[in-house]
């Protein structure tokens, strides 16, 4: 079966995965993750950032909407002590409740559920249960989280070819080292050559990870309303992998904030605590981001699909055993 673009498995493929007989692989895989992890955790220690842990269930989660990324085929809603509550799907709002109110400059490994549809399977890049390594720094603008990342990222990979050469060899991974700054390209750039297919398409193009800003998204980003422009921005990973890491600048101003929820559709009071800070004044500027461990470490490893890194595969329309 030859694949289309944007497609990196077919239902051969999925079938493999959801098998426990590729033992050494992952085995191999999970020995790679680790080294990835402790690298990027010790990277932001020795930067500064506190260690904070996440949060699983609350009345409030990222919306994920207007996101023209999302797709996501059923929330998961559940009452406890006579209250209805959420599965996380992004600890965006809780990172802004916490950095304006305890540490200004943190990272949490946060685990997220998004029940993706079911077509996205085959992108070899979506789960509907992952974690993000998410970071948050008061006073910050988006070069400042580039920085961030691209220093852990690079760190990391730099480490597995040091450390790891047999184990990538043995896997058939040829890993190249990422050299900082990436690259960075706006999304209108990319509509103009590539045209709406941009975000399928990118990563097939590119050799090295690209960073693409101006994305209308939710209301949490920070939005210029006179030029237009967002301050937001996601790292697209080369040879198929595609987008890794999402963040933002983020708004902090009680009035837009209110302005750009009644527009998108969605209640202000799902988002009380957030709106109260800023009314009040309290709530900081920020900015920060969450990437996909899966998906970076499958890159790591030359996965073919994000869900091999795994120890029980979480793909789209497919629910294991375990």
């Amino acid at each position: 079966m030859v694949l289309e673009v944007g497609r990196r498995v077919d239902d051969a493929s999925i079938a493999e995965l959801t098998r426990a007989d590729s033992i050494e692989k992952r085995r191999a895989h999970f020995a790679v993750g680790t080294v990835v992890l402790k690298t990027m955790v010790e990277e932001l220690i020795d930067m500064g950032f506190e260690w904070v842990l996440p949060v699983m269930l609350s009345r409030t989660t990222d919306p994920l909407w207007p996101d023209p990324g999302a797709s996501i085929e059923k929330r998961i809603e559940l009452e406890i002590y006579g209250e209805r509550v959420r599965t996380m799907q992004s600890m965006i709002v809780h990172k802004r409740v916490l950095v304006s109110l305890g540490p200004e400059k943190f990272f949490i490994l946060s685990p997220n559920i998004r029940i993706e549809k079911r077509e996205r399977a085959y992108t070899g890049w979506h789960l509907y249960e992952f974690t993000q390594l998410e970071i948050e720094m008061a006073y910050a603008r988006m070069q400042d989280v580039f920085r961030v990342y691209e220093r852990i990222m690079s760190a990391a990979v730099r480490r597995v070819r040091e450390e790891m050469r047999d184990v990538l060899q043995a896997l058939g991974r040829e890993l190249p080292e990422l050299r900082p700054p990436f690259k960075v390209v706006s999304r209108r750039e990319l509509v103009k050559k590539y045209g709406e297919d941009w975000e399928r398409r990118l990563p097939h193009e590119i050799r090295e990870p690209v960073w693409v800003t101006d994305i209308p998204r939710e209301f949490y980003d920070y939005e210029d309303f006179e030029t237009g422009e967002w301050r937001n921005y996601d790292l697209y990973l080369p040879e198929g992998y595609g987008e890794v890491i999402s963040g933002a600048e983020r708004e902090y101003e009680y009035e837009k904030m209110l302005t750009k929820i009644k527009r998108d559709g969605l209640r202000a009071e799902d988002f009380e605590v957030l709106l109260r800070l800023a009314r009040e004044g309290r709530l900081k500027p920020s900015a920060g981001a969450g990437l996909g461990v899966e998906r970076f470490i499958a890159y790591v490893v030359g996965a073919r699909h994000v869900a091999e890194v795994q120890p029980f595969p979480r793909i789209p329309g497919f629910v294991g055993e375990l």
